[in-house]
C-alpha cells in the first residue's frame, strides 16, 4: 500500500472511532436524563420501572393529603380516576398545591409501589393542566365510559 493512502486510511479510521465514541457518550448521557411520564394506571399495571427517575402525574385525591407536623414530610395520593398511587414527598410544596388539583411529581417508584418524589410541580392557574396529565385523565375517562357502555344491558322494545 502506498504510504499516502496508508496515512489517509489511518486518519479516516481515527475519525470514525472518535465519532463513534462521541455518539456513544452523547446517547448514554441523554438516556440517563430522560424522565418518562407515567399515569397512576400505568404505574399500578407495572409499566413504570422501579428505582428509575420518572414523572408521575394526575389529580391529588381528595382527603388524601397527610402532613407530618414534626417535619416537611407530606404523603398524598395521585389519581387518574381509575387508579391511585401513594406519593411521599419531603420538602416545601408549591403554593398552588391542593386536593383536587393537577400535579406532576418527579422521583422514583420504590419496591413497595410507593412513589418517592423529589420534586412536585403544581399547575400555575385554573386554566392550565400539564399536557401529560390532561392526556392521562382524558384516556382514563374514555376507558371508564367504554367499560360502562360494554357492561350496560341492551334495552329491547
Amino acid at each position: 500500500m502506498h504510504p499516502i493512502r496508508k496515512k489517509r486510511l489511518t486518519i479516516v479510521l481515527f475519525l470514525l472511532v472518535g465519532l463513534s465514541v462521541a455518539v456513544a457518550l452523547t446517547t448514554y448521557a441523554l438516556r440517563q436524563n430522560i424522565n418518562l411520564f407515567y399515569d397512576p394506571s400505568q404505574i399500578l399495571a407495572g409499566e413504570a420501572p422501579v428505582e428509575v427517575r420518572i414523572r408521575a402525574g394526575g389529580m391529588v385525591e381528595e382527603g388524601s393529603v397527610m402532613r407530618d407536623p414534626a417535619s416537611l414530610k407530606v404523603e398524598f395520593r395521585v389519581t387518574d380516576f381509575n387508579a391511585s398511587v401513594p406519593v411521599e414527598y419531603v420538602g416545601i410544596l408549591p403554593d398552588l398545591f391542593a386536593e383536587g388539583q393537577g400535579i406532576v411529581a418527579m422521583g422514583r417508584l420504590n419496591n413497595e409501589g410507593r412513589f418517592v418524589a423529589d420534586q412536585v410541580l403544581a399547575k400555575h392557574d385554573e386554566n392550565y393542566m400539564p399536557p401529560e396529565v390532561s392526556d392521562a385523565l382524558e384516556k382514563a375517562s374514555r376507558n371508564q365510559s367504554k367499560a360502562a357502555s360494554e357492561s350496560a344491558e341492551p334495552v329491547t322494545y
